[in-house]
């Protein structure tokens, strides 16, 4: 890795007021910003000059800054997430870029993820899919059950994590053409469909997620393949696959 230095980029940086107000791409100078730092680093230094402007700063969604919470969320020149792959925001840095570059910074867009603020969009809509049915009803009050009590074949227990990683980014919604959620779902019913805790409840689980995801305004998938390249968790297309059997096997009975 080459050593940290210094550049100057433009920002044109998309500033909404409110979720009804009208927005526009507003224009930036930033000057000696090091390519050590993260690009969220670097809106907190945008925002310090603001603020030493007498400026409004730009409101942005971020919390752990690790890549693990999927707070941060935001296309950068025409990427979910920059111009990077199997990563979130948060985990971009400025090394990606050059001195002199112009970075084009907007929020996520769809329908179902309204602009609240500048970059900030509502995502709580993935909150309400995940309440109607990615869960497991199991009593653990005094009555835990040891983890090990119940096989599970490697193959399935690993098809499971790998679904379970998904951090509900919105990510494959931003960038697919249609605005789809299919992916996020197919892990969330994925996560559970394969392990023997999720059996019980499989069928009402996957058809009032798939209900909720219709209701909410996200599109349909067309097999793209975007959402499974852009996810910094690199889920995988399988887990729509494996949803659409589900909602199948479920609607049949």
């Amino acid at each position: 890795m080459s050593a940290a230095k210094n550049i100057n980029i433009n920002l044109k940086i998309w500033r909404q007021k409110n979720a009804s107000s009208k927005g526009s791409m507003e224009t930036y100078k930033l000057d000696n910003v090091s390519t050590a730092s993260s690009f969220l680093e670097m809106l907190d230094q945008l925002n310090e000059q603001l603020i030493n402007e007498k400026k409004e700063p730009v409101a942005f969604d971020h919390d752990c800054r690790e890549g693990i919470c999927g707070m941060c969320s935001l296309y950068i020149n025409g990427r979910a997430h920059g111009p990077d792959t199997g990563i979130t925001t948060c985990q971009l840095h400025m090394r990606m870029f050059n001195d002199g570059d112009t970075i084009y910074i907007e929020p996520w867009r769809s329908k179902a993820f309204p602009v609240i603020k500048d970059l900030v969009v509502d995502r709580s809509a993935f909150d309400r899919i995940q309440q109607a049915g990615g869960f497991v009803s199991v009593n653990t009050s005094g009555n835990t059950i040891d983890a090990n009590s119940i096989p599970v074949p490697k193959v399935d227990a690993d098809k499971a994590f790998e679904a379970a990683a998904c951090i509900g980014c919105g990510a494959c919604v931003a960038t697919c053409k249609n605005g789809s959620a299919m992916l996020f779902v197919g892990a969330k019913v994925s996560q559970y469909a394969l392990l023997p805790q999720g059996k019980v409840e499989a069928t009402q689980r996957v058809l009032n997620m798939v209900r909720q995801m219709d209701e909410e305004g996200f599109g349909n998938c067309t097999n793209t393949g975007a959402c499974e390249i852009e996810c910094p968790k690199g889920i995988s297309l399988e887990n729509i696959a494996r949803m659409n059997r589900e909602y199948l096997k479920a609607s049949l009975k």
